[in-house]
């Protein structure tokens, strides 16, 4: 798509609008998730499926996204944002042991693990509602802050850990690259809540091992699951390749996520002054192009396969969500580097897919799942889960890249590149 012409919508007014009216269509969609204990998973239709429970990764990116939409001025937010901080800090905590449960329902705790993806959410979510200005939010963050350092980040392998059991007495033999990467996005925010240079050097030291060392040298394509060494381990969960969180094989909607979270590191590092190391770019456009590459339409049809083999073809077919809005965003976050028509025209082409399959105007807010035919399936989700990644194709083409999402609307940053 390299050099195609294309009609100018990034910084323009009348784009903006439009991706401002589709995020308050999204925020309305998703305040039907709070229940008692946080914030539910939401079906097909909006309505809360509570055999689900409720988790804490959807109820700590709710209360993520509900920071952004009260900063955004959108009344009835801030309330959200104080439920998802009560929910944060009754049924979800674990007052004995600290740190958070997984899972709890109206009766009890569901599942009480102490996930690391899990609590990264909670970092940033927590970090995110402290912009607002709610006066528990601080605390919260500190909470969060102290578990991660206590458990989760690694002094000796200067990365961070999976999970541990309910007690924090047993860690899992197994390091993960979707957990690392979603640690680099809270890492973001929490130094641009504290100015605390650690959090971009942790930052940095992450993408450098899963990124730079290892998925350059494999043409892109990341690899999510090592062994205590931060060895890959290749063939992990073979017999199990649609898994949500840990699928066998490459998951190019993270490469391109992450191609959009190094770029927002690299931002926040010349911000400071700093230097920034020139492969962040440069692997970012890699992975751009490895995804697209392998997973896009590889099968004839539009839409991002939800994972590929280490030879590139497809294993799983269904095209999530997910990807694509990831997808967008790290399209426009190259664009703001680079000035490349060519991230444009992958961005409006993208746009025109979500508009023909995705976006649902009759139960709310945009399907989970289509097959490999564009047809709404559940294979791998059943569900309309939280409206977290939506902002990363509603609000980050609103905004500069550093810094971070919450913080930057805070800032007054919101439509502030419109020409």
């Amino acid at each position: 798509m390299k050099g195609e012409q294309t009609m100018k919508w990034f910084n323009t007014l009348s784009h903006h609008r439009w991706l401002e009216q589709e995020t308050d269509r999204i925020f309305a969609f998703g305040r039907n998730a709070a229940v008692p204990t946080g914030f539910g998973w939401l079906g097909n239709n909006g309505q809360v499926k509570e055999e689900m429970g409720t988790h804490l990764w959807i109820t700590a990116r709710m209360l993520h996204v509900y920071a952004v939409a009260a900063l955004m001025g959108r009344p009835g937010a801030y309330a959200l944002v104080e439920h998802g901080i009560n929910a944060l800090n009754g049924p979800l905590r674990d007052k004995q042991y600290g740190g958070w449960y997984a899972c709890v329902n109206d009766k009890g705790v569901m599942d009480a693990s102490k996930q690391g993806y899990q609590h990264f959410f909670v970092l940033l979510g927590a970090a995110s509602a402290v912009t607002t200005g709610h006066p528990a939010a601080r605390a919260l963050l500190d909470d969060a802050i102290a578990v991660i350092e206590k458990h989760f980040w690694s002094e000796e392998e200067q990365m961070c850990l999976e999970s541990w059991d309910e007690a924090f007495t047993e860690t899992e033999n197994y390091r993960g690259g979707n957990a690392n990467m979603h640690a680099v996005e809270a890492f973001l925010i929490v130094y641009d809540v504290t100015q605390e240079k650690k959090w971009l050097d942790r930052a940095l030291r992450v993408a450098s091992v899963i990124i730079h060392d290892v998925a350059r040298k494999g043409d892109y394509r990341v690899n999510e699951h090592f062994d205590t060494r931060w060895n890959p381990i290749r063939d992990y969960n073979k017999e199990n390749p649609a898994h949500r969180f840990r699928a066998y094989g490459g998951t190019p909607g993270h490469w391109i996520e992450w191609g959009r979270l190094m770029l927002h590191l690299r931002a926040a590092l010349l911000a400071r002054g700093d230097a920034a190391p020139e492969w962040l770019l440069e692997d970012a456009k890699g992975l751009f192009n490895a995804t697209i590459r392998d997973a896009w339409a590889p099968d004839g049809a539009d839409g991002f396969v939800y994972s590929v083999g280490w030879d590139g073809k497809p294993i799983v077919r269904e095209r999530v969500r997910w990807p694509i809005v990831e997808a967008m965003g790290t399209a426009w976050a190259l664009y703001n580097v680079t000035g490349d028509p060519q991230y444009e025209a992958w961005y409006q082409k993208w746009w025109d897919y979500c508009m023909q399959y995705l976006m649902d105007y009759e139960n709310g807010s945009w399907w989970q799942e289509l097959d490999e035919n564009n047809q709404v399936t559940t294979k791998v989700w059943d569900g309309k889960q939280d409206i977290y990644h939506l902002l990363h194709c509603l609000v980050i083409p609103r905004l500069p890249l550093a810094p971070g999402l919450a913080p930057a609307v805070a800032a007054g940053l919101l439509d502030s590149l419109v020409k």
